[in-house]
């Protein structure tokens, strides 16, 4: 390809990790990537309690497996999710077809929207959850600090998982699509200024009134 499309310019270029990690889109993924871990390993870690008087442990948030699950579920999920897209970012300059690129940019927008959404569910959720939580079912006030930072960055992964264009960040070696058919079809529709002598015409035509 002679010019760039869906924020990448010509394919086949050299991959350079060090310009790949700089920039803002990778370190938003990256940034996606470790609050997963941080939410799902929380649960798993510290998100199931029990009281004295028994044995089987029980979700921190409300006694409700569900929220426990769904947590887990989401967090393990997108931690999937930003490990293969970042595999997608880093052999992006590589595709050469416009159809190509054009899907795996689409792919990325909508596969951003949902987990932006999965994500302010799953905070309202477990928030919720969180404080219809009774003192009694936890009075050793365990996992408390598991279950907030679970909280917190569901929160703080509905930002970063929402979409940025990759052509728009700093520095990166990537230029913005243009449509060839559509710059051709500006400088063929393109009309010259009229020459100057038509001003002339046009002045000495004009004859001023008296009064």
């Amino acid at each position: 390809m002679d010019g760039g499309a869906f924020g990448a310019g010509k394919a086949g270029g050299a991959f350079d990790p060090h310009a790949f990690i700089r920039q803002p889109h990778t370190l938003l993924r990256l940034l996606s990537w470790v609050f997963s871990i941080v939410v799902f390993g929380s649960i798993v870690n510290e998100g199931y309690v029990n009281r004295l008087d028994e044995t089987e442990e029980h979700c921190i948030f409300n006694r409700n497996h569900n929220a426990c699950n769904y947590g887990i579920t989401v967090g393990v999920l997108a931690f999937l999710s930003c490990l293969l897209y970042l595999a997608l970012d880093a052999y992006f300059p590589q595709i050469s077809s416009v159809k190509d690129r054009k899907k795996a940019v689409l792919s990325d927008i909508g596969v951003s929207a949902f987990w932006a959404f999965l994500w302010f569910v799953g905070f309202c959720f477990l928030t919720n959850q969180w404080h219809a939580s009774k003192e009694e079912d936890n009075p050793m006030n365990e996992g408390g600090d598991a279950a907030r930072a679970a909280i917190t960055f569901s929160f703080f992964s509905i930002f970063t998982w929402d979409y940025m264009d990759p052509s728009q960040d700093s520095g990166m070696p990537y230029a913005p699509y243009t449509n060839e058919e559509d710059a051709t079809d500006a400088v063929g529709t393109y009309q010259q200024p009229p020459p100057a002598d038509a001003f002339d015409t046009e002045t000495q035509g004009y004859q001023t009134q008296n009064y």
